[in-house]
């Protein structure tokens, strides 16, 4: 399972390459949010369940700047970071979560958010 602390900035796409790009400070919780689709939203809808790129930072404000600056690009240029370090469009993700960690992403979700499956209260 993942150990690497910090902020990250990173895009997520379907198997049709539908693109998010987002940010978070607990990368594989986030993953697997999309992958469970545990969050309705835009990612669920066009089934958004592929890590494809990410960065990490130190400083949330890079972070930030980061993510804002790749959001405001055209999709080819997404499309170019991407594959300049993943160019068969793998899951970067695979492995990470295991049955087992399932339930511990699960409560981990529930306790930060009070809520329950698919976003409900």
């Amino acid at each position: 399972m993942w150990v690497q602390k910090g902020y990250f900035v990173y895009i997520m796409s379907s198997q049709r390459r539908v693109l998010y790009v987002g940010i978070t400070n607990n990368l594989p919780l986030r993953v697997w949010q999309h992958k469970t689709r545990v969050l309705e939203g835009f990612t669920s809808r066009y089934n958004i369940t592929q890590l494809v790129y990410y960065e990490s930072f130190d400083d949330v404000h890079k972070a930030i700047h980061r993510e804002k600056e790749i959001k405001g690009w055209v999709r080819q240029k997404k499309i170019g970071l991407i594959e300049s370090v993943n160019p068969k469009w793998k899951d970067l993700s695979t492995g990470w979560h295991k049955r087992q960690s399932d339930e511990k992403l699960r409560k981990i979700f529930a306790s930060r958010n009070r809520m329950g499956p698919k976003g409900t209260v």
